[in-house]
């Protein structure tokens, strides 16, 4: 188990995740298509280099996934409960194929959960960069994690 348990968090942690992904061609056009999202921009070639952009441009809501799923290793994997939710979710710039990204995380809240003694609730800020040192994606991430084990 990787991830930490409540009550070994502390406000203004921040993690640099060590796993990096180059996005690729695959990437978009399966998740485009797996939810039904047939926006050109993701799958026309030459839609895409007559738009803005000029070239294919990457699904934002695979970035968001991406962001979450490379951050679940060092924060919650294995201690989870429940996400409760995600909020302030961000594209400020686009992503492309062939763009390398990793994650930056940083705990912004910790507070005791009202209904489950054994959990508190954690809001992390995730961060998603690129291989310019842009973010490309930003969402704060509510999650329900257990409390460490008494006895342990």
């Amino acid at each position: 188990m990787a991830g930490k348990y409540f009550d070994e968090w502390q406000v203004g942690e921040r993690i640099e995740h060590p796993i990096r992904r180059t996005v690729t061609e695959t990437d978009n056009l399966l998740f485009s298509t797996m939810t039904h999202n047939p926006q050109p921009l993701h799958l026309d070639a030459e839609a895409a280099k007559a738009s803005g952009f000029g070239q294919i441009l990457v699904n934002s809501t695979f970035t968001f996934a991406l962001l979450v799923g490379l951050s679940v290793g060092e924060t919650t994997l294995g201690t989870l409960v429940a996400n409760l939710g995600f909020t302030d979710v961000v594209t400020p710039k686009p992503v492309f194929i062939g763009d390398t990204l990793h994650a930056v995380t940083e705990v912004k809240e910790l507070r005791d959960s009202k209904s489950r003694p054994d959990a508190g609730i954690v809001t992390f800020l995730h961060e998603m960069v690129n291989q310019r040192g842009e973010t490309v994606c930003r969402c704060e991430r509510t999650a329900l994690l257990q409390r460490t084990p008494s006895g342990t």
